[in-house]
């Protein structure tokens, strides 16, 4: 059979009323209105005497629509913009650029606050659809009505130069920035731009970042909440702070942070009897027999040399897995001499089994693929020389990553709606689509043989059933 045959009788040609393509990101940009998060935007970006052709809430939106949708710089809104059959009117890349640069950080503050406001209205709706806000899970499983927030720097490498790119700890060039996730809906809650010099273990960093984080749950879902964040974060002044939090009434804010195997840990180790050692947990919550957990709080407070913690919270325990070390592990001088490797957790939760905190303690490595999914949807790549365009964009991408987890949790099934971004765009995002009008209606038409046909439209079905904030 000859390769070409499917070419035969094809002429292509510029022509055609009413067709689009990106049909299915119209969804997203109709979930960020129907949940009032366009009007929020509007509200916050509003500068008196001033009265744009574009309203800079509707560009924000727009600009987020488009990151979600895959762009990856300011003038890839130009899918949007050049549809406006289907979009109606939308901003150029210029309108948008200097939108962005007059985010100052008063306007910033007011957008997270319209993020937050949309947020409680969105809760609402996904615990109507599911029942409650789903929980996250450890060890097979769920941790109940607890809200875990998750922290974690991720390099932003720059190809050219731009403003407070910086030589980072890995050798490379850019930008550090410090981020929040919800485990339990997939939300981005908070973004920190940041030189790429910026230490990891920042502590006013991580405090104003879980700040920000914490301020994006809904009051009603604050009352029991988990941060989580690895040894990079683990700073004293962390842990004094998520502790005074926990001292509020009525709030139960625990920590989960990795610590240093440092020379307190490896001098009593020795004195911990082979018996306190228990099976390590995998993901399901099977015991992992090659990996043991042991608690460490009472030798490392209480035994005859003192409280090697006395400066830490006093509620703060201390656990320790050891396991055998992958081929390639960097290696202590201590583990390379007991051929065990050790990772240490400190925690305040004051009950569970060391096994199970542990075990908890390691579904900090989701948070990777939260920052791969956010680096897929906008911050991989910074768009700008200018500092301040940047840090505007990084209010951006996070919005759109919680229109995909908005569009996953209340509009989408099966394994739709725990589809990656890559995924969302290939099946429903980029589906083509024809416009009719007739009888004052725009019918926007799916083809038939889109094989996701069905699930576009019972997503748009669902979304402009949603009720309004």
């Amino acid at each position: 059979m000859d390769s070409m045959s499917w070419t035969k009788g094809l002429v292509v040609e510029v022509g055609g009323r009413g067709v689009v393509s990106h049909a299915g990101s119209a969804a997203t940009r109709m979930l960020a209105d129907r949940t009032g998060l366009t009007g929020g935007l509007s509200g916050a970006l509003a500068r008196r005497g001033f009265a744009p052709v574009h309203d800079r809430g509707r560009v924000v939106t727009d600009l987020a629509v488009a990151i979600a949708d895959g762009a990856t710089t300011i003038s890839e809104i130009d899918p949007l913009r050049h549809q406006e059959e289907l979009f109606g009117p939308v901003a150029s890349d210029s309108t948008v650029w200097r939108a962005l640069a007059g985010c100052g950080p008063a306007a910033l503050a007011r957008t997270g606050r319209a993020r937050a406001k949309a947020r409680s209205h969105v809760w609402g709706l996904i615990a109507a659809r599911h029942g409650g806000i789903p929980a996250a899970r450890a060890a097979g499983r769920d941790l109940g009505e607890v809200i875990v927030i998750r922290l974690d720097a991720t390099i932003v490498i720059a190809h050219s130069d731009k403003e407070q790119a910086k030589g980072t700890f890995k050798g490379t060039y850019g930008h550090h920035p410090l981020t929040a996730w919800c485990d339990n809906t997939g939300e981005s809650l908070a973004v920190l731009l940041r030189p790429g010099n910026a230490g990891s273990n920042t502590a006013a960093d991580h405090i104003a970042v879980t700040g920000a984080a914490i301020a994006q749950i809904p009051a009603r879902y604050r009352r029991k909440m988990l941060i989580t964040c690895d040894g990079a974060g683990s700073t004293h002044a962390l842990v004094d702070h998520v502790t005074a939090l926990n001292a509020r009434p009525g709030y139960q804010v625990h920590y989960s942070a990795g610590l240093d195997f440092d020379e307190r840990i490896r001098d009593v180790l020795p004195e911990l009897p082979e018996p306190a050692w228990s099976a390590a947990l995998e993901a399901d919550g099977t015991p992992r027999p090659d990996a043991q957990v042991a608690e460490l709080t009472g030798l490392l407070r209480h035994s005859a040399g003192g409280d090697r913690f006395a400066k830490w919270p006093a509620d703060m325990r201390i656990l320790v897995r050891r396991e055998n070390p992958h081929p390639g592990a960097q290696l202590s001088l201590f583990e390379q001499h007991e051929g065990k490797r050790y990772q240490v957790t400190a925690t305040s939760t004051p009950g569970g089994q060391a096994q199970f905190l542990e075990a908890r303690h390691r579904t900090q490595a989701r948070v990777e693929a939260r920052i791969r999914c956010g680096k897929a949807t906008g911050l991989r790549h910074l768009p700008s020389r200018n500092y301040q365009v940047n840090t505007a964009w990084c209010q951006a991408a996070p919005i759109a990553c919680d229109l995909l987890a908005w569009l996953r949790l209340l509009a989408l099934d099966g394994d739709l709606a725990t589809a990656e971004p890559k995924t969302l765009r290939y099946k429903i995002l980029h589906a083509p689509g024809k416009i009719v009008k007739g009888q004052r209606r725009r019918h926007l038409r799916i083809p038939p043989s889109w094989p996701w046909a069905r699930h576009i439209t019972e997503a748009f079905t669902r979304i402009m059933a949603l009720p309004p904030p």
